[in-house]
């Protein structure tokens, strides 16, 4: 069974389970899901896209206006794909939705007039990957890998977190790509803020990079850290402490074990390290699809690993953060962020088990 074949088996299963006829996909993670990559966004901030999807068992129908049928029809190609256009005018309400499903019970991936909302039972199929996304998953990996690694080498003390916030999206969009979060902090912001919007601060020695870059609708993750100069013992301290979360983490990430158990690891990890509290203050990840993170662990998450699907782990205590996006194979994790020179540091987490993740790149 093709990847597209498979998509729509697992929504007709969805649907039966639920007793419902129709599954309506309005988000932009949702549509590029289901038609294998689409990209159905004008303003590349909205959750909702300019078109959508509805699916059943008398067809599946991509809905739309006079502006997105070309673009959809001639370079996504999706009539190919099978959909059925029903495109009306810009200018008219939309009625097309309720016409096609007056009579049937409705499910959705967010809220909708009337329908049943399986927004979390959606993310759950985007985040369970078949063997194609892994694929595009490791060359978007790639991507958003040469990217970051270029940005951070171009870094300079006195670059304003603007510019170096710039650097990140060039570099992105150059190679096709789409920075969806893009956060810069330098310096003493890197220790107050676990999301930092760049502003027009200028480096003096120390700065974290953040990317999430998107193409095919799929999402990778990655952060870097830079410094010019000697790294302080006490940030060195940190920045290990931050890895061994985080090693721990990815080698916890096992087919069959829950997020629960593995969030549990990393909690002790933290606290073996001088660090108990710091889980409290920012999530730690979880799946990886058609959004950063499909859903995020907890410790009482009870969704199982399973092979083949992406995981970006996100530890961080203040001032640090490590954070690649990994898929979860036969025989352990492979990392599709990785970058090719970046130094790195040996995490032993016993029983002969050896992770490298990434360090500080101190420039001197």
């Amino acid at each position: 069974m093709n990847e597209f074949d498979e998509k729509q088996a697992r929504v007709s299963s969805l649907l039966a389970e639920h007793n419902l006829d129709v599954l309506l996909l309005q988000r932009v993670s949702s549509f590029a899901w289901a038609t294998c990559g689409a990209a159905s966004y004008v303003n590349a901030a909205s959750t909702d896209g300019a078109s959508s999807l509805l699916i059943g068992p008398n067809g599946h129908y991509l809905i739309t206006n006079n502006i997105e049928a070309p673009r959809l029809e001639q370079e996504e190609r999706l009539d190919a794909q099978g959909w059925q256009f029903r495109a009306g005018p810009w200018h008219e309400s939309e009625a097309t939705i309720a016409e096609l499903t007056r009579g049937l019970k409705l499910g959705a991936d967010g809220l909708y007039p009337g329908a049943t909302d399986l927004s979390r039972e959606v993310s759950h199929l985007r985040a369970a990957l078949t063997p194609e996304e892994g694929d595009r998953f490791r060359e978007l990996g790639r991507l958003c890998a040469e990217a970051m690694s270029a940005a951070t080498h171009a870094v300079r003390p006195a670059m304003t977190e603007y510019e170096i916030s710039a650097l990140v999206a060039r570099e992105t969009q150059l190679r096709g790509a789409q920075p969806t979060v893009n956060l810069v902090a330098t310096d003493e912001r890197v220790l107050r803020f676990r999301h930092p919007l760049p502003t027009n601060k200028r480096l003096e020695r120390y700065a974290m990079l953040v990317l999430c870059g998107r193409k095919w609708g799929l999402v990778c993750s990655i952060t870097r850290l830079v410094y010019f100069g000697h790294l302080p013992d006490d940030l060195r301290r940190k920045a290990e402490a931050t890895a061994r979360v985080d090693a721990t983490l990815i080698a916890g990430s096992c087919p069959g074990r829950t997020l629960g158990a593995i969030f549990a690891m990393a909690k002790t990890a933290y606290a073996e390290t001088g660090y108990p509290n710091e889980w409290r203050h920012h999530h730690q990840g979880g799946p990886a699809g058609y959004e950063p993170r499909e859903f995020l662990a907890t410790p009482d998450s009870t969704e199982v690993i399973a092979l083949g699907q992406a995981y970006a782990w996100n530890p961080s205590i203040a001032g640090t953060k490590s954070e690649d996006t990994v898929l979860i194979g036969e025989h352990g994790t492979e990392e599709v962020t990785s970058i090719r020179g970046w130094p790195m540091q040996s995490i032993s987490l016993g029983n002969g088990q050896i992770h490298a993740r990434p360090a500080i790149l101190e420039i001197s």
